[in-house]
């Protein structure tokens, strides 16, 4: 049997997007993801959180790392993998991640600015000169 690994996942971001790159130049992010769920059992609300380390590559990393902060939404397809390691005691530890294929940013934090960019001057007040186009309401 042909096997099938494919992940959609839609929550907020726990931390600040960690960009950095191999030594071969390739942009690599490491993002953590807190997935939310309420249900109601016995008349009683219910509440689980699930938080998933998310690692996006190349351009995708680049714009999670300019564009993503703390807090943000984002919905993440992709991929699981295992990694193993020796952890400092010397034990053998596996680690599962999303390896992130696409990624799509969702409402977010009010006021959040890319990394990059400062923040825009707030805009003038409409005076009398200015033409007000809220009466031109296209329905």
């Amino acid at each position: 049997m042909r096997g099938f690994n494919k992940v959609i996942l839609a929550g907020n971001l726990t931390r600040d997007p960690e960009l950095r790159h191999t030594p071969n130049g390739n942009a690599v992010c490491s993002i953590g993801l807190a997935i939310n769920r309420t249900w109601t059992q016995d008349g009683q609300k219910k509440e689980e959180c699930v938080f998933v380390d998310c690692e996006a590559w190349g351009k995708t990393a680049e714009n999670a790392a300019q564009y993503l902060r703390k807090g943000s939404g984002l919905l993440v397809e992709g991929r699981l993998t295992q990694n193993e390691f020796t952890n400092k005691q010397g034990q053998k530890v596996s680690k599962t991640r999303v390896a992130v294929e696409s990624m799509t940013m969702l409402g977010g934090k009010q006021g959040a600015q890319p990394a990059s960019r400062p923040a825009q001057a707030p805009a003038a007040p409409k005076t009398e000169e200015q033409p007000s186009d809220e009466d031109d309401v296209p329905f």
